[in-house]
């Protein structure tokens, strides 16, 4: 057959036989952009100059098609989809530690309490200097580094040797690795009579049953209000946000629905559960409050539930499933919108490009948007009211707040930027842990004796301002006396979260805070919270 052809192009000719056999069984479904895709990829990795790589080529084709689309359409590696799913579900395997990385030392902050490291009597303070009969001490590690090399499947054993303080011999270590829990709410606790906070970073698998367990505990605690501190929280799963809504709306009522081209409308509505239907709601957000953040913050809102302060959310409206592609690579694609129970659409334009896109953040602090809420420009066309009080909301670019908070940034300065940028401040705590830590939890038992009695004194300042120095930030006097409140106040919040944990860290820092500060004042005045929701 075809004797004239050389075999290139016998190849090419039974490769069009091919499709062409296909459209044939096929008919109309086959789609011609389709066909024209294969083909060009059938010519270019038989005839191109060069060998190719076709999975790369692959990859480039998929990552162009999304890019195409909008901002959160993506393609994702099969290296890069279990990094990626870690935090969101909830857990991952390994020997469960907290380290940082000090002098080119890897040190153990703190076990993590039940896990394998801790089960085998790991402490903080010890220094893996050994994984698996590697030295790992002094030859530049990164912390990626070390996660590569201690993460690891469940059951499998990682050995380590460890130099423990008033120890005079290597301490060994077989640890089996295993599953360890990823938290998703940051802190919770009372912070005045009748007054709890909870703080949630993500909205992941365990994030729901996280919370029932928070709220339990502060209802223990005679908890009548709640703040609760969504600012940074850059969403997560769908189902997350919305059995946290259910929490506090009432039953049937709508908490959000989706609907596109493909996908129908879906309507999200509360359950009879809800353990917190009733008692003041303070829900805080910011520019970096995203997502399944807006769903909450929006439902609330919308249903007069509650007051959302702080500063114009993120602007994330797109619903996005993933796809699984035999290789274990993903592609996330947007299927839907989202809308909040008035029917408003918080996703702002995407039309200029995902630069322009993400961008718009920097836009809104050169516009002075993050200071003063008058340089916020809202669309009257995207203008509708809340459903029981039928107050002004607006759609179209994230959930405008009900209080306007402004960025503080008055006790920044480029000296304390410096020294939180180039890990001075860290640093500094991990070394004074590290020779204190345990007179430090001998002196002071609980939080509350350590807030009272921990003085940070002139001579621990200039301590971290000798570190300062040594990698080669100046001092400045002015810049220093702008920050001072501030550095002194994260000094003792970092050693608190260091014995203690992060909500320690929050409970010490949260008084220094605008947002928080502002929040607990409307708590107090039951007048002006009642009037901001008529």
């Amino acid at each position: 057959m075809f004797p004239y052809l050389s075999f290139i192009e016998k190849k090419v000719l039974l490769f069009v036989i091919g499709v062409f056999t296909t459209v044939l069984c096929f008919g109309q479904s086959y789609n011609k952009e389709l066909q024209k895709l294969e083909m060009a990829y059938q010519i270019i990795s038989t005839f191109y100059v060069d060998s190719v790589n076709e999975g790369k080529m692959t990859e480039d084709a998929i990552v162009n098609m999304l890019k195409g689309l909008d901002p959160h359409s993506v393609y994702i590696t099969a290296d890069e989809v279990a990094a990626m799913n870690e935090p969101l579900n909830g857990s991952f395997d390994g020997i469960g530690i907290e380290f940082n990385l000090l002098n080119d030392t890897i040190i153990v902050i703190n076990p993590i309490l039940g896990g394998p490291s801790d089960k085998l009597g790991i402490k903080a303070g010890d220094r893996i200097v050994e994984i698996d009969g590697k030295n790992v001490g002094s030859i530049g590690l990164k912390n990626s580094d070390v996660l590569k090399l201690l993460r690891g499947p469940k059951g499998t054993q990682v050995d380590v040797k460890v130099v423990r303080k008033n120890s005079p011999a290597l301490l060994s270590f077989s640890i089996i690795r295993n599953q360890i829990p990823i938290y998703s709410i940051d802190a919770k606790y009372m912070l005045d009579t009748g007054i709890g906070y909870i703080k949630i970073s993500r909205f992941a698998a365990t994030t729901h049953a996280e919370f029932i367990e928070a709220l339990t505990n502060l209802k223990r605690q005679n908890l009548t209000k709640l703040i609760l501190d969504l600012r940074g929280n850059g969403g997560g799963y769908l189902n997350a946000a919305i059995d946290i809504a259910d929490e506090f709306l009432g039953k049937n009522k709508l908490i959000v629905y989706t609907h596109g081209v493909a996908s129908p409308r879906h309507e999200h509505v509360a359950t009879a559960r809800g353990m917190f239907e009733t008692g003041s709601l303070i829900v805080l957000i910011d520019e970096g409050s995203a997502s399944a953040s807006e769903i909450v913050a929006g439902a609330i809102q919308d249903w007069d539930r509650g007051v959302v302060m702080g500063r114009r959310s993120f602007g994330k409206g797109l619903v996005q499933r993933p796809f699984n592609l035999p290789d274990g690579s993903m592609m996330r694609l947007t299927i839907a919108n989202y809308y909040t129970p008035s029917g408003r659409s918080i996703q702002k334009p995407y039309n200029e490009g995902v630069d322009a896109y993400y961008g718009e953040l920097s836009k809104r602090f050169g516009h002075g948007e993050l200071a003063h809420r008058d340089s916020i420009k809202l669309d009257e066309k995207l203008k509708t009211k809340t459903l029981i009080s039928a107050r002004p909301i607006f759609g179209g670019g994230g959930i405008m707040p009900d209080v306007f908070i402004p960025a503080d940034t008055s006790m920044y300065s480029n000296y304390y930027r410096d020294i939180i940028a180039n890990g001075v401040l860290n640093g500094f705590i991990v070394s004074y842990m590290d020779s204190l830590r345990s007179e430090l939890k001998t002196k002071y038992k609980d939080l509350s004796s350590f807030d009272k009695k921990f003085q940070v004194t002139d001579d621990l300042i200039a301590q971290l301002q000798n570190k300062a120095s040594a990698k080669k930030i100046q001092f400045n006097e002015a810049e220093y006396q702008i920050s001072e409140k501030l550095i002194r106040i994260q000094i003792k919040s970092l050693i608190a979260r260091d014995l203690w944990g992060i909500s320690e860290y929050f409970q010490l820092i949260n008084p220094f805070v605008d947002s928080y500060s502002q929040a607990l004042e409307l708590m107090h005045n039951e007048k002006n919270y009642n009037q901001i929701l008529k």
